[in-house]
This record gives structure tokens, sequence and C-alpha cells, in this order.
């Protein structure tokens, strides 16, 4: 293809930046022809091959099937990090799934679900991926403990100012289904260091 003009330039741009993000979101077998026809027709104006209704019904089966899919492969994943994890000798297992291990130990105060709580924390991926981090921020958080994922209430009421976890928190006690962003898939187990540095009222 030779890209002659501005206007040329710019419909391919836009045509690379929608391929991309429908990759992204697991539409990897489209037929080129028909998703051309498809945006020619509402381009152009011209009468669609299938009704709106049609369009929606197919992108929602799509998105379901996309979702069962990371459901499997994700949560696959993390069950088999989870029991290579209970393993070590470090690693304490909770009846909720819950994983922690003890960096730190302090002997300060321990929060309860009422409690806002101060804390420094990273958060990342079980393949290493940094998603949040407040430690890199330079700045502590102050949260509710009722008011984060199931993972962290549970952990945070477990803790003393001064205690250092590092929590594995499976996919049912973290995002779930849901996912968080672009950082986060649908069904991820995730690993968080937090340090809590205080409790207030």
């Amino acid at each position: 293809m030779d890209i002659k003009n501005a206007d040329e330039r710019l419909s391919y741009a836009i045509g690379v930046q929608i391929a991309g993000n429908l990759k992204q979101n697991g539409f990897e077998e489209l037929e080129a022809k028909s998703f051309s026809e498809g945006i020619v027709d509402i381009l152009e104006d011209n009468k669609l091959q299938i009704s709106f209704e049609e369009v929606q019904e197919e992108i929602n089966a799509h998105y379901e099937k996309f979702q069962a899919k990371a459901k499997e492969q994700n949560a696959e994943v993390g069950i088999v990090f989870l029991n290579e994890n209970k393993q070590k000798e470090d690693v304490i297992e909770l009846p909720s799934g819950l994983q922690y291990k003890v960096i730190t130990k302090g002997d300060g105060a321990k929060p309860t679900e009422k409690d806002f709580v101060t804390t420094h924390y990273e958060g990342k991926t079980i393949d290493g991926k940094v998603f949040d981090s407040s430690f890199q921020r330079g700045e502590p958080a102050k949260f509710p403990v009722n008011g984060v994922i199931k993972g962290w209430t549970e952990a945070l009421q477990l803790m003393s100012v001064g205690d250092r976890f590092e929590l594995f928190v499976p996919q049912d006690l973290a995002y779930g289904a849901q996912g968080a962003g672009a950082d986060i898939p649908p069904y991820s187990t995730l690993i968080f260091e937090v340090e809590l540095l205080g409790v207030n009222d």
C-alpha cells in the first residue's frame, strides 16, 4: 500500500489503533473483508447487512466467550501459583484461601473492620508486573478497612501497626470477574506487599 496524502495517513493510523484495541479485547479472528464492509457501510450510510440488534447480540456473545476464556486461563494459572506457593515454609494459608507471609513484625494497634488505616503498599500480578505502588509515589494511602478488596480487609485485621506482610490474594478475594483496568485482567490472582503505618478512627 502506498500512502499518498494526509487523509490516507490519518485513515491508516486510525485503522491501526482500532485494530490494536480490538486485539487487546480478544477480537483476534476477525474476517478482514466483512470487517471492512461494516466500516464502509457506516461511513457511507449504506443499509446494514444485519440489524443493530444483531450487531449487539454478536458482540455480547463474543464478550461472553472472551470472559469465559479469560476465567479459564487466569483462574487456572492462579490456582497453580497458590498451590505451589502455600508449600513454602513461611507462607500461611487461611480458610478463605488468602495466603500471607510476615516480612516485618510490629507491636502496635490492630485495626477493626470499622477503622481507617494508613499504609504503604505495592501491588503486582503473579508474573511480577507492578500495577500500583505507594512506595514508588512516596506517599502512603489512607482508607477504610472495609472499603478495599476482600483479601485486604481480611489481612489488615490480622496486622499490627509496624507489620509488613506479603499477601497472595486469590481472584475471588481480589477483583474477580471484573478485573480492574488494563493492568488487572479478569480472574487475576494478585500479590501485595503491605506495611501498616497507622490506625485512625
